[in-house]
């Protein structure tokens, strides 16, 4: 015996700011575009105004129900409506036991460093005004100082340093510039991933390894849950 297929529900002309009749059985109550930025944080890594113009607005007008329906699922919202960008996060509920729903990605010394680099000379070209654009030769440079710290040969150090930049592009924080192979545009996103505090003391720890000073090279915490990393 089979079963009867379902039949497709016509989506209305004003499903855009027309709740619930979306699809057969839809029992939402949110519109057809907040339901998109919805999904979209949840999807990740992140919703931002550039790569997505028509649901940034949307992100804004709705804030209050997105958060709501995030708070449901245990989930933060993260926004900085200056930079036009977004991402979800694990909820801080203490000691109450809650399911986790993100994925959580634990950040090698490397990745770490890269990051902290990154954010660095995001911040530099927002003071001048400019897009932050770095390449793989600029990153490899920049991490040269570390390699003693992970005991490694130089070609497994250059692996792994391109590891980490692969893990970075997965997340979004990095993205290819269209017109070059090895040429990236830093993510504004990265601005919120890191507190003050985790940025400072992570700088100190890593100077003091660039010095040659022996300190643990392990897997660092890493910053707050981005949606999808």
């Amino acid at each position: 015996m089979s079963l009867p297929e379902s039949q497709p529900v016509a989506v209305p002309e004003d499903a855009e700011a027309s709740p619930g009749n979306l699809f057969a059985g839809d029992a939402g109550e949110l519109p057809w575009e907040t339901r998109r930025a919805l999904v979209q944080l949840l999807a990740g890594p992140s919703l931002d105004g550039r790569r997505h113009p028509k649901l940034w607005p949307v992100l804004v007008r709705d804030e209050a129900p997105i958060r709501r329906r995030l708070s449901e699922l245990f989930l933060e919202l993260v926004m900085d409506p200056e930079m036009q960008v977004a991402f979800t996060r694990q909820a801080d509920a203490g000691d109450l036991e809650t399911p986790v729903l993100l994925r959580r990605s634990q950040l090698t010394f490397l990745d770490s460093i890269l990051l902290l680099h990154l954010r660095h000379q995001l911040t530099l070209a927002e003071a001048r005004g400019e897009r932050a654009v770095i390449s793989v030769d600029e990153i490899q440079e920049h991490m040269s100082v570390y390699e003693r710290s992970v005991n490694t040969d130089r070609a497994g150090f250059i692996k792994r340093i391109n590891a980490s930049i692969e893990k970075i592009k997965k997340n979004n924080i990095l993205q290819k510039i269209r017109s070059s192979e090895d040429r990236f545009e830093i993510s504004p996103t990265l601005k919120l991933l890191f507190s003050a505090e985790e940025i400072q003391a992570l700088t100190k720890t890593y100077q003091r390894m660039a010095a040659g000073e022996a300190v643990a090279s392990g897997p660092m915490p890493d910053p707050d849950d981005e949606g999808g990393a």
